[in-house]
């Protein structure tokens, strides 16, 4: 282990004016090399130049020393675990944080809180339990990578500043949510047990790489399709912006979900068998959520529109949005070059009017 100790001699030459320069004779940087703005300002693209865009592979050291500085040999080895780029890397990661860090809003000041209708009563009831569920889901978006985060090499710098944009959309998602429930008298609701299993499921994540599929790919996916979904469930135009709001944040979650998986499996394509794995079982999770009725009712009277007209239409509107849900994550996966039709650990009956199902059309439309 390197000690350190006052070199109280070398304060003296300073008060001299003899410097050291060390740092200066011998510096290796890329001198003249100057990065220059786009029009949107100087972005993560603009100083990916020379040798400080490039991204090894594999990080050969363990420090928190910014990637392409020059690296004093006594600099202590920090301990990463993640130090493979395919771990944790998307080709889109860059573009993502610069619109992460440009479209941050608050759910105090840019949500209108005071125009928020007094609803029917079966219609507050159901709008609270959704948003107990949304604010219980989203904080684990927070916690998943802020466990991981510190794990991560720093010459992955681009994802780590990436995962802590989301770490904070996440936390504001939980908070607006929370927010929301309270704001209309009818309070926060039920929590239950196989939500909790599912949060748990990914925060024991043996690796990232699992962790990351079960939350980007899995949960945060589905969470959007609901927020896409927003403009039919909202019960009034507070609502209404609050899903917008939220859909746009969770758009870059899943965005850089999907591509990290098939940057990962490009690279590696036999770790297909693991990832088909993970989502296996978090599926089978997800399938007794889509019974349960803290999930199921909540989202049929928002739908319907009262709790009578559920009554009276049964699950037909919340069925619409169950298959809008499957379909949309079922083309992700899709797109992530892990094909999950056919092999979903769904029903028969919850997969039927998906291309999940075994024949493969979509017969419900909106």
């Amino acid at each position: 282990m390197t000690t350190t100790s006052v070199d109280l001699e070398y304060l003296e030459r300073a008060k001299a004016g003899k410097f050291d320069l060390d740092w200066l004779k011998n510096c290796k940087s890329e001198w003249g090399i100057r990065a220059k703005p786009s029009k949107v300002g100087l972005t993560l693209r603009d100083i990916a130049i020379g040798s400080y865009g490039v991204v090894p592979d594999h990080a050969p050291r363990r420090t928190m020393a910014p990637r392409g500085c020059d690296i004093d040999a006594e600099v202590p080895d920090i301990g990463y675990t993640i130090n493979n780029k395919n771990e944790v890397w998307a080709d889109n990661l860059l573009d993502l944080y610069e619109e992460a860090v440009s479209r941050q809003w608050s759910a105090t000041r840019d949500i209108a809180w005071s125009e928020l209708p007094e609803l029917d009563p079966d219609l507050e009831h159901a709008m609270c339990q959704f948003a107990t569920l949304l604010s219980e889901i989203e904080m684990l978006a927070s916690d998943f990578p802020a466990k991981w985060l510190w794990r991560i090499n720093h010459d992955f710098v681009e994802a780590k500043m990436f995962l802590c944009t989301q770490i904070m959309d996440e936390a504001r998602h939980s908070e607006v949510f929370r927010k929301r429930a309270l704001a209309g008298g009818g309070g926060l609701g039920k929590a239950i047990p196989i939500v909790e299993k599912f949060l748990q499921l990914v925060l024991d994540a043996r690796n990232y790489d699992e962790g990351s599929a079960l939350m980007h790919l899995l949960a945060e996916g589905l969470v959007l399709s609901v927020f896409r979904a927003g403009e039919l469930l909202a019960p009034s135009p507070v609502e209404k912006k609050i899903f917008r709001l939220c859909m746009q944040d969770e758009a870059r979650h899943v965005a850089y979900g999907t591509m990290h998986l098939r940057y990962r499996l490009e690279r590696e394509p036999a770790m297909a068998v693991d990832f088909h794995d993970y989502l296996d079982r978090g599926e089978e999770i997800i399938a007794v959520m889509f019974t349960t009725p803290e999930v199921v009712e909540p989202a049929a009277i928002l739908a319907a529109g009262s709790l009578k007209a559920a009554e009276d239409i049964g699950l037909a509107a919340s069925d619409i949005l169950r298959t809008r849900v499957i379909e949309e994550y079922l083309s992700r996966c899709d797109r992530a070059g892990l094909p999950r039709r056919g092999k979903m650990k769904l029903p028969e009956s919850i997969l039927a009017g998906t291309s999940g199902g075994q024949e493969g059309l979509l017969r419900v439309s909106a």
